[in-house]
């Protein structure tokens, strides 16, 4: 008998330094003690805990019905790109062609592309924070330098933009910005995104802004910085958030024509086209969904005024956000190390929660309200024994 050889390859150094998502890996575990009986409440995925709508599923069955499940343009159907360049007219008063709209496997995939797109090794990406926790990892997968940006809980996690001014250098080249914003729920006012994209115009850089939260927004008005700097702004969106798409994988990109069609040029050579059923569901999502978002945002307002007064009832000081739908709470008084902090929740409230470690959110843990008021209840009443 013969013994099979064992041979592990060498990863590359770029994979190896590669930071798996903590949100993934603090729900896996979840999952498994759940799998294994336990009561574990999760507070950790950013998914709406609403069915997509009807009207949505049945476009999709209709495409498959139709037979539209082929391949399609690596960009996306001509039909999505033209709802989601007459959606930003209508919604955002940004003016974008067909050929200027990119559709990837979520906006996830737009994101990526578009880092590597346009960083060079050694280009400094400013990214305020506390941020999403991809932001950093997709700069530093695609050669850049991410550069954080800090903001502070009692400003709400607003951007100041002398400080941003004030982290350029000569290597600079991109400015991320994500309003409504993941994990902070902060809304950047309509000053503030005038200040950047005058700062973008004024030492030629580029904005790359995450708009994926835009309807789930509750006491402000959303802007789109493309408004003011269009020659200088690449806008991402989706289906994921705004019309409980998380599993269909649908985002878009929008910008100008030479950085669509580089992205377009990686997508081609990656993936391909995004899911040809889920482009037609998204067609009638983006149509005509008002009500549905109109509903969601009323349930998720309720549960953020319930959980942020809930946390702060127990002595968790949560400041209260103005869109998206996540909290991040100061955990010190469970410990002052959050990754301890997240610990102890979940092994001894069988709580889920994510720790703001890599959110560069130190002290804090956040909790995703995207679910029942009922659930939020239990939540509480288990932190509140610790």
């Amino acid at each position: 008998m013969t013994t099979t050889p064992t041979f592990t390859p060498r990863l590359s150094q770029q994979v190896q330094r590669l930071k798996p998502s903590s949100t993934i890996a603090v729900t896996a575990r979840a999952l498994e003690m759940q799998r294994s009986g336990l009561d574990v409440l999760s507070m950790a995925a950013g998914e709406p805990d609403f069915d997509t709508p009807p009207h949505v599923r049945e476009a999709a069955k209709a495409a498959i019905d139709a037979g539209k499940t082929r391949y399609t343009q690596v960009q996306g159907i001509p039909e999505l790109r033209e709802t989601v360049a007459a959606k930003l007219r209508r919604e955002n008063g940004l003016e974008y062609t067909p050929d200027q709209v990119t559709v990837g496997t979520g906006g996830k995939q737009s994101l990526f592309n578009a880092f590597f797109a346009l960083l060079d090794p050694g280009d400094e990406v400013l990214i305020p924070a506390p941020y999403w926790v991809s932001y950093p990892e997709m700069v530093s997968f695609a050669g850049g330098v991410p550069v954080a940006v800090p903001t502070r809980p009692e400003d709400g996690y607003r951007l100041d933009v002398q400080a941003l001014r004030a982290a350029i250098t000569p290597r600079t080249k991109v400015i991320v910005l994500n309003s409504p914003g993941n994990p902070t729920g902060a809304v950047f006012p309509e000053e503030t995104l005038r200040a950047v994209a005058e700062l973008a115009q004024e030492r030629g850089l580029f904005i790359v802004t995450d708009e994926m939260y835009e309807h789930i927004i509750y006491d402000r008005q959303h802007y789109s910085v493309a408004r003011f700097a269009p020659a200088h702004t690449l806008t991402i969106n989706g289906a994921s958030k705004a019309y409980a798409m998380t599993g269909w994988r649908i985002g878009y990109a929008a910008g100008p024509l030479a950085l669509i069609r580089a992205m377009n040029a990686i997508q081609g050579q990656s993936t391909s086209n995004a899911s040809s059923v889920s482009q037609w569901a998204a067609v009638a999502a983006i149509q005509d969904s008002r009500e549905f978002i109109a509903m969601a945002r009323g349930q998720f307002q309720q549960r953020r005024d319930r959980i942020v007064a809930g946390l702060n009832a127990i002595g968790l000081p949560t400041p209260t956000p103005d869109g998206a739908f996540y909290v991040l709470a100061d955990t010190t008084r469970i410990d002052p190390d959050e990754l301890e902090a997240a610990r102890i929740i979940l092994d001894e409230a069988r709580v889920a929660v994510v720790p703001g470690t890599d959110f560069l959110a130190p002290g804090r843990v956040r909790l995703s309200y995207a679910t029942s008021l009922e659930t939020i209840e239990r939540v509480l009443e288990r932190l509140g024994g610790l």
